[in-house]
């Protein structure tokens, strides 16, 4: 959650945050798709599960999902409540779980998606918006305890070698690399 991150640095926890990677978040959901959501953008997607009261997987965790979650909800100008909105307070392999269980839907990052799709009855069916870019960074923080060890990690992420390494990750698997890299090159 950019947001959060940047009150984390206002706060005077972090020294430097540097975007390193990205990937989108996708709106998974049974391949018969009762809510017909397949192909919408996000707020009418959202709106047709509300109004249909289609099971919907809600991590509920305070995760930067969750989060995103949330805000494409507010966007959509929707307070999801009732029994067909589940808020579990788990991570995403367990949404993911229970939403192929119960055929509902939820939000999901497209690499655990992935990574566990082979035992998921749960299609991708909206995706591709500006709204579901999903960027992650790294933080170095003003009082841990290997300040050199975190200095580094965050050198060797947004190194060449780092990025060549994200951009290459999950290729062979799925045919595609999971995550984009988002630091030029100059900056190594």
């Amino acid at each position: 959650s950019p947001a959060a991150e940047q009150r984390f640095l206002t706060g005077g926890h972090g020294r430097e945050r540097i975007e390193i990677m990205a990937n989108d978040f996708v709106i998974v959901g049974p391949v018969a798709d009762p809510a017909g959501i397949r192909g919408l953008p996000v707020g009418e997607a959202l709106r047709r599960m509300a109004d249909t009261e289609a099971p919907f997987v809600s991590r509920a965790d305070d995760s930067g999902t969750h989060t995103r979650e949330r805000s494409l909800w507010r966007d959509a100008g929707i307070e999801p409540s009732g029994s067909w909105y589940m808020e579990i307070g788990q991570g995403m392999g367990e949404a993911l779980r229970i939403a192929s269980e119960r055929a509902g839907y939820t939000i999901s990052d497209r690499a655990t998606y992935l990574a566990l799709s082979h035992s998921l009855e749960l299609d991708v069916l909206v995706e591709g918006d500006a709204g579901l870019r999903n960027v992650y960074s790294v933080i170095t923080t003003t009082r841990g305890r290997n300040r050199r060890g975190a200095d580094a990690l965050a050198a060797w992420l947004s190194s060449a070698e780092g990025q060549s390494r994200i951009g290459a990750f999950g290729a062979e698997e799925f045919g595609r690399s999971l995550f984009e890299p988002l630091v030029p090159a100059s900056q190594d």
